[in-house]
């Protein structure tokens, strides 16, 4: 009966703690006007943490109070959107490496969650702004052909379909070296707190190494 309170006990105060931790940074990474890569990339961690150690249910008891506690303090649009990506890819990476699934596929769905949460957030603010976000992404994507055409002196002009295939790549590519590196710092930070997840594939076993 004690061993059952007590761990009753740690999964409430890790939970409260754990979700507040990740708020206050979806807080920081919103207002503050620096150390958005930084906090984007620890943003998921207390999450996954809390998954590894406490298990499905009570990560996502930890999700629902950080989104309460968002929710509240920032409003209906701006508390949400941490879900996306966010939220779901915290709690898709944590049930996984609970589960000890391999790289290839926490990887794999990580990065479409990402780029899925991402165009979410697109519509999300534009539809907060009144203006379509849309457009600046394609620019940049045509500001990169338009250079690169430039540099190699090519006769071409791209279409609009074309510039904004190069958007939507550009835009799963981020996600891939966002996703794989949450993966990285995981793999070395979570054995210091008495939690692991699976060993990467051997292909990257040089990149982990090199890294941390």
């Amino acid at each position: 009966m004690k061993i059952t309170t007590k761990t009753q006990a740690l999964n409430i105060v890790e939970t409260s703690y754990l979700a507040s931790l990740s708020s206050l940074l979806w807080v920081a990474l919103y207002y503050l006007p620096i150390g958005g890569a930084l906090l984007r990339l620890i943003l998921p961690l207390p999450i996954i943490l809390l998954h590894l150690r406490r298990g499905t249910k009570t990560a996502f008891e930890g999700l629902i109070i950080q989104f309460l506690l968002l929710f509240i303090i920032m409003g209906p649009v701006r508390g949400t959107l941490f879900l996306f990506p966010y939220g779901i890819l915290a709690f898709w990476l944590g049930w996984c490496w609970f589960k000890e699934k391999k790289w290839e596929l926490s990887f794999s769905v990580g990065v479409f969650i990402g780029t899925l949460g991402f165009l979410i957030r697109v519509i999300a603010l534009s539809t907060l702004v009144g203006d379509n976000l849309w457009v600046i992404i394609t620019r940049s994507s045509y500001g990169l052909i338009d250079k690169v055409i430039g540099f190699f002196n090519l006769p071409f002009s791209p279409s609009i379909r074309i510039i904004q295939l190069v958007a939507i790549l550009l835009i799963i590519f981020q996600e891939m070296v966002y996703v794989l590196t949450i993966h990285i710092v995981a793999y070395s930070l979570f054995p210091r707190l008495k939690s692991k997840i699976p060993d990467p594939p051997k292909i990257l076993d040089g990149l982990v190494d090199l890294n941390f």
